[in-house]
């Protein structure tokens, strides 16, 4: 029996249809972190961010865009039932991550115009600097989510840049053992390292394919911009990778496959157990305008909403997942997208994992 199941919610006096009430919890629901089944765990951190910054910012966003959902999903109309909840930001955190990202910004400019670091005292100091506070990172998530797995919850991560979800995932794979990665986005992040930083966003699959043995699948979907040696290792890696290129799968679009043609193959290339990684810049950049590298392509939401029902529909059990990168702008479109993705992701969690 889960844990939470001790505490149940008062909906007595919750109205479902109503307008949501922005002094609840994510999508203006009564729960709390003790009576809700899902925890969302918001991880304010971009550090290493290469172009474009704001994803540290986006948890809060998001939610104040989320009480403008209709909580009914037709699929899965009473998930919400068993309470979804969002932690509070660390403040503590965020500023780490602000302090750093000014250090990792000289460091970028630095090294960028050829500047050697071996030359310069203070650039060595940044690269400790980050390096080390990625690590810091890394165990602050991998305690928090582990500790949640451990009370029977069941647990989303929210960024925050893409290096954010290590330590997440290896909390998953010491719970549930052999599992797999879906990974939507327009980049591999199979770099061994980005500009000298060990953890970063560019590198968070590498270092989870090095760091974590229970991970056997790593299956990329919509990748549209990659390096050389990222292809080498996709080709180096005994289909421990597998890659469908953005390019490739409209080709065979084009040709006349079906989307479900391809979302069967894609299915079928994962194990039982699967993490879904959904970064933002997976999508079309009309859909996500201020991520932080955002490229031409890139999918529709409802194709994506499609190839994750069929996940669940072949009877694979989807066991967490992140939802990252979500940008913040002059308007709350990229919040009310990025809102609107978390509320199917939470739903389908929930569905995927009946108490």
């Amino acid at each position: 029996m889960f844990f939470e199941i001790l505490f149940m919610a008062d909906l007595s006096q919750f109205d479902p249809h109503g307008v949501g009430n922005p002094n609840n919890n994510i999508f203006g629901l009564p729960f709390t972190e003790e009576d809700a089944r899902l925890i969302i765990l918001p991880v304010p951190w971009e550090v290493t961010v290469s172009f474009g910054t704001g994803t540290a910012r986006a948890a809060e966003h998001i939610r104040r865009a989320s009480v403008q959902i209709d909580i009914f999903d037709s699929e899965y109309p009473e998930g919400w039932k068993e309470g979804f909840y969002l932690r509070d930001v660390d403040k503590k955190l965020l500023m780490k991550s602000d302090y750093l990202r000014k250090e990792a910004e000289l460091y970028i400019d630095y090294t960028s115009k050829g500047q050697k670091i071996e030359d310069n005292q203070f650039m060595r100091k940044t690269l400790k600097d980050v390096n080390e506070g990625s690590a810091y990172l890394n165990k602050w998530v991998y305690d928090q989510t582990k500790v949640l797995l451990s009370r029977g919850k069941l647990v989303a991560l929210l960024g925050g840049d893409h290096s954010t979800p290590l330590g997440y995932l290896k909390a998953i794979a010491e719970k549930h053992n052999e599992f797999g990665i879906l990974q939507i986005d327009a980049h591999c992040d199979l770099r061994l390292e980005y500009s000298g930083f060990t953890y970063s966003h560019a590198s968070i699959m590498f270092n989870a394919l090095e760091e974590i043995e229970n991970l056997k699948t790593l299956v990329q979907i919509g990748i549209r911009d990659y390096s050389g040696s990222e292809v080498e290792m996709i080709n180096n890696s005994n289909d421990r990778i597998i890659t469908y290129f953005d390019k490739d799968i409209k080709c065979r679009r084009y040709e006349g496959q079906s989307w479900k043609q391809i979302t069967d193959e894609i299915v079928n290339r994962l194990p039982q157990k699967v993490h879904i990684s959904f970064d933002i810049d997976g999508l079309d950049p009309k859909l996500c305008p201020n991520t932080g590298t955002p490229v031409h392509g890139g999918f529709e939401v409802d194709e994506l909403f499609y190839l994750f029902n069929k996940l669940l529909k072949s009877g694979r059990q989807l066991i967490g997942f992140d939802l990252l990168e979500v940008g913040v702008g002059e308007t709350s479109w990229d919040a009310n997208v990025g809102a609107r993705i978390l509320w199917k992701l939470c739903n389908l969690l929930i569905k995927s994992n009946p108490a």
